[in-house]
């Protein structure tokens, strides 16, 4: 067992697991491939690049993000720490100056004294000798892969060969996800293709059965007329779209386009595409519908609900705007907006549990954007769960080593957070089983839901931000005494 925990990549996840994992004693060898080697989207030798935004989001309780920053700044977090020392007036957002911020991180971490920092890339590649390969920093040591987005070529190859062929992604193409309780039933309905016409042979009460006993409710149904649908697709061929990376472009292909493009093909492309409503009369009416939007099921509570279809590059207030107007969606809470860009990530509910350690090696765990959550808050608080992990079972392997009675090198203690928190639904979003996973948000939607129903949006929002922090404070001694 080497006397050092791994960590490899110095971003935000990379730079919270460095810093929770020195803290408590134990030392850190830090791998970072920059100056070395940039990737297509950095240019900053420090750690911590922020590339996309300077904002970490709200900071207020009723915003998710903003719940997270909170329990985050209660588990002593470097990163979030720093943010606020370097922050910019942005109203209720906490936003940085990304220089300073990035300078004050590395100097944070360079200062401490059990970290050694390893300029070069892992991975392995025959032709570059000056790589070291992970396989030689997992053998009996404890490794942290914290390699962001964007990681190297190098290093995927040799995911891959751990997670195998089905494990690694790296393309990022999601449509946006809804909370169901937005969405208008009194609009849209319940079905397969085809089993409305069934239904039609039936008797209308038998079919109403059939649909409350959940028997014919894999998708809910959004309706249009053509008045509907030529509006809904004027705004969307004329919405305005986030400008990719030059590297991001090439990436776009035929079997998984933005459908904004493929709107721009004709009027009637979307009836013939995504929004064929071939299969779908309407029990209610007895008429098929000009065009029709499918939702499909995100989640195991069913209340995070896919458009599908709809991966877009449109910008975030667009998606909102546009969308809104498919009837049904009039009122539609949005947890995540769709997204196109390159992004690599591990199929995670497959792969990993809820303290982001790979199921079939306990020595590896990965943080980070890589995992499959999102955003930059997201990723400082998988740096920190996968950091406590790694320390317990450094702690627990070298107890064992020195413990000549004690021969179970298998088990060890998992430190687990409510899935009430934030950090802990994200954690539990981000492992549990889902064949259409797809990278995500802190969002309302992913908590449990409160044992009563409150219409109003914001005062629901603040009392279960009430509830994840009274649920952290009173097992944050715990977290604190690692």
């Amino acid at each position: 067992m080497k006397d050092y925990i791994t960590v490899i990549g110095g971003g935000l996840a990379g730079c919270e697991a460095t810093y929770q994992i020195a803290k408590r004693g134990i030392k850190v060898k830090l791998y970072e491939m920059k100056p070395q080697k940039f990737s297509e989207a950095h240019e900053n030798k420090n750690f911590a690049e922020i590339v996309c935004s300077n904002s970490f989001k709200s900071n207020l309780h009723t915003n998710a993000c903003g719940l997270l920053k909170e329990e985050l700044r209660l588990l002593d977090s470097l990163l979030i720490k720093t943010a606020d020392e370097v922050s910019v007036p942005a109203g209720q957002a906490l936003a940085v100056d990304r220089e300073k911020f990035a300078e004050k991180v590395t100097q944070k971490i360079e200062s401490l004294g059990n970290v050694e920092i390893i300029r070069q890339e892992v991975g392995e590649n025959s032709n570059e000798n000056n790589l070291i390969s992970l396989k030689e920093l997992v053998r009996d040591g404890i490794v942290i892969i914290a390699t962001g987005p964007l990681t190297s070529e190098n290093l995927s190859k040799e995911i891959i060969e751990i997670t195998g062929n089905e494990g690694l992604h790296f393309y990022d193409a999601a449509a946006p996800i809804i909370e169901k309780n937005s969405i208008n039933m009194n609009i849209a309905f319940w079905g397969d293709r085809y089993s409305q016409e069934r239904g039609l042979e039936e008797n209308l009460e038998d079919w109403k059965k059939r649909i409350k006993d959940n028997k014919e409710n894999n998708y809910i149904n959004l309706p249009m007329d053509k008045e509907e649908y030529e509006k809904f697709w004027q705004e969307l061929v004329n919405a305005e779209i986030v400008e990719l990376h030059q590297f991001e472009k090439r990436e776009i292909f035929e079997g998984c386009m933005p459908i904004e493009v493929m709107a721009k093909r004709g009027i009637d492309t979307l009836r013939y595409g995504p929004l064929k409503p071939v299969g779908f009369t309407d029990i209610r009416t007895g008429k098929r519908p000009y065009a029709l939007v499918q939702l499909r099921q995100d989640n195991t509570e069913g209340n995070l609900w896919n458009m599908v279809g709809f991966q877009t590059n449109l910008k975030f207030g667009e998606q909102k705007r546009v969308f809104s107007l498919i009837p049904g969606l009039e009122n539609a809470e949005f947890v995540k907006y769709g997204v196109m860009h390159r992004n690599t990530y591990i199929n995670s509910p497959d792969l990993l549990d809820e303290t982001y350690n790979l199921k079939s090696n306990n020595n590896i765990f990965f943080a980070g954007q890589i995992t499959g959550v999102e955003g930059y808050v997201e990723s400082i608080s998988s740096g920190l769960i996968s950091a406590l992990n790694a320390v317990e079972i450094f702690k627990q392997e070298n107890k064992k080593l020195n413990d000549k009675n004690d021969k179970d090198k298998t088990n060890f203690k998992k430190i687990i957070f409510p899935e009430k928190t934030m950090i802990g639904a994200l954690a539990k979003y981000i492992s549990t089983t889902n064949k259409n996973f797809q990278p995500m948000n802190a969002n309302f939607g992913i908590l449990p839901e409160l044992g009563e129903k409150i219409k109003d949006k914001k005062l629901k929002y603040q009392k279960l931000a009430d509830r994840a922090l009274e649920c952290l404070k009173n097992q944050i001694f715990k977290y604190k005494r690692l």
